[in-house]
């Protein structure tokens, strides 16, 4: 086959139509609609799971300072009893309210405020 007929057969092949580019971005608009209001929520929840586990390692900490033998099986009055041994920093102010109850032998009631509120 001489170079002739090549280019004879490959003349009736040519790129794409202009339809078919537009239809090609057209989907691809779409999907990259999708894909950004499938992200926006993604931040919500991970929020709202930060706040979870927050309130899980406070709760732990409550039940480890009264597992402690020298806790004497009462939980703690105050943060300044679970920092530096149980917990690294006092939690943030601005997301939690700890009520201490008055007698030891009760847990502390832990209430969200701010992004945590209802956790």
């Amino acid at each position: 086959m001489n170079m002739i007929e090549k280019r004879r057969r490959m003349r009736g092949q040519g790129g794409f139509t202009l339809i078919e580019l537009l239809v090609v971005i057209a989907i691809l608009g779409v999907l990259a609609g999708v894909v950004v209001f499938a992200i926006g929520g993604i931040n919500d929840n991970s929020k709202e799971s930060a706040c979870k586990i927050e309130k899980r390692t406070l709760q732990t900490a409550f039940q480890a300072y009264r597992a402690n033998s020298a806790s004497n099986g009462q939980y703690p009055t105050g943060y300044n009893q679970l920092v530096p041994g149980f917990l690294e920093s006092a939690p943030d102010t601005a997301k939690w309210t700890t009520s201490f109850a008055a007698a030891p032998a009760a847990a502390p009631t832990l209430t969200g405020v701010g992004q945590c509120a209802g956790i």
